[in-house]
């Protein structure tokens, strides 16, 4: 069970997971022990699944997204198995959801540019054993972009 400090320390860990024992101690007002044992026990129990840097996409020369709506010819469970091996291994594919409604598969897929998505809908995406249908939306601005889950 999580109280109201270990919720303190997941948001103040959600806006900069590089605090220091010590500086989250200041922050949450508690010794650096107790606040060693709480993380601790916070990855123990999966709150903290892990850490990451987060990356400059366009400094980075993968400046292009796409939402990628997937059908597949069949929703049996060899074909989806199949696609979801492959798509594991797909680099340019950053989410991969199963969803319910007109469509199998919603995807976030970066790329440097135009060109780049057009040869990976061409030599990836596109030949995946059991895919119908793709209908590709480009991003031409981002509005919004977190990885805070609201608690």
């Amino acid at each position: 069970m999580i109280d109201k400090i270990d919720l303190l320390i997941l948001r103040l860990l959600q806006k900069d997971g590089r605090l220091t024992y010590r500086e989250l101690s200041k922050k949450v007002n508690l010794s650096v022990t107790p606040i060693h044992e709480r993380v601790k026990r916070l990855e123990k129990e999966g709150y903290i699944s892990k850490y990451v840097a987060l990356l400059s996409r366009e400094k980075l020369g993968k400046g292009l997204t796409i939402y990628c709506q997937v059908t597949l010819i069949k929703q049996t469970k060899e074909v989806s198995s199949n696609f979801n091996k492959v798509i594991k291994d797909l680099p340019e594919v950053l989410e991969c959801n199963f969803i319910s409604g007109s469509f199998d598969y919603l995807l976030k897929i970066i790329t440097p540019d135009m060109d780049g998505y057009h040869r990976f809908h061409q030599e990836k995406l596109s030949v995946i054993e059991g895919v119908s249908l793709i209908n590709s939306f480009f991003v031409m601005s981002e509005v919004k972009s977190t990885t805070e889950l609201p608690i």
